[in-house]
């Protein structure tokens, strides 16, 4: 296996160490989207050792201008992504552990995960910093190192927050340039999908050889279509009294009052409806199958109903397609399921 990594090895901050280190680290990524995917498959192809991949969502036609894993045929099966993306993976690396979970990012799904796991660090490659606050919330509750990052049209940006060391997200409030942009609002190109992944992949390997040296400690945030590049020092953004990373943490994110039970996803014009149990999806196509078109495979059951879309997860999660209406969805929710 060293011919594999050849190329590699020969990169001087690597060597036969670094790669020796790469293969025994255990690396999670939330999102299995654009970015998700992208540092997905650049670990696979580095040799990491174990990689452990979460994503609420299925694969959908729009995903594919900029989702590098994923091909038609995921979209016609309408495959959870973590599970085409497992398929394609172990296509390129059969000797890397690739764990999925077909599950949505919370408190109560997050912690059972990093708990029996042993995790060497957390990608955040996920579309709304609700679940950013609670991966940081999780990183400095357990010490893991995390690298964030986003992209919208053109923009990306991403900063490598290191428990102890490093300013946290809750710290970084008023140096980030956030707006409600979202890739359903505005688009967005996949070069910049790349770059904030080349970030990203990077850094990650340097945490993974255990070259703490050469991280990066600037928040870098770009532009392509405007030739913008900005590098943000932000050491100095660090809180004393900040509520995840200060002297007293009380990570307000891991609490029950933060977590949300109905969410509006990603300017998709979808509200997604969490139950907290799994749902007997066999069952429950039996009893719609004369409501409206079914679509079922064993992760889920998709359904049109009125002027809306239903897809029904086991896990409990529905995504009500169509409305923005959190009412509206519940009521749907409840006609379908009970």
């Amino acid at each position: 296996m060293t011919d594999r990594y050849s190329r590699q090895i020969m990169f001087k901050h690597i060597g036969e160490m670094g790669q020796e280190k790469i293969g025994q680290k255990h690396v999670l990524i939330i999102g299995c989207g654009a970015l998700g995917s992208a540092n997905a498959e650049n670990l696979v192809r580095a040799g990491i050792g174990k990689l452990t991949i979460i994503d609420r969502d299925y694969v959908e036609i729009t995903n594919l201008q900029r989702q590098n894993l994923f091909t038609e045929k995921d979209c016609d099966e309408q495959l959870p992504k973590v599970i085409a993306a497992k398929k394609r993976l172990e296509e390129i690396n059969s000797s890397v552990c690739i764990v999925p979970h077909v599950l949505d990012a919370n408190f109560e799904t997050l912690c059972p995960i990093i708990e029996r796991s042993s995790i060497d660090l957390i990608i955040d490659a996920t579309d709304n910093f609700d679940t950013r606050f609670l991966i940081n919330d999780i990183s400095l509750k357990y010490n893991i190192p995390w690298i964030m990052g986003s992209c919208v049209g053109s923009m990306g940006m991403s900063f490598t927050i290191l428990p102890g060391q490093t300013p946290c997200l809750q710290c970084l409030l008023d140096s980030l340039p956030v707006s409600g942009a979202t890739c359903d609002s505005v688009g967005i190109v996949s070069p910049a999908v790349q770059m904030v992944t080349a970030f990203q992949s990077t850094e990650a390997l340097k945490i993974l050889v255990e070259d703490y040296y050469s991280l990066r400690t600037t928040l870098v945030t770009f532009d392509l279509w405007s030739n913008y590049f900005q590098t943000i020092r932000v050491e100095r953004a660090k809180k004393e009294h900040c509520p995840t990373c200060g002297k007293q943490p009380s990570y307000p994110y891991l609490q029950y009052d933060s977590q949300t039970k109905t969410e509006l996803l990603c300017g998709r014009n979808t509200v997604q409806i969490r139950t907290g149990k799994k749902i007997p999806i066999d069952r429950l196509a039996k009893r719609l199958k004369k409501v409206g078109q079914l679509r079922v495979n064993p992760y889920l059951l998709s359904i049109d109903y009125q002027s809306y879309r239903a897809v029904i997860f086991r896990d409990g999660r529905v995504l009500i397609h169509g409305t923005n209406s959190k009412e509206i969805a519940k009521k749907i929710y409840h006609q379908l399921i009970g």
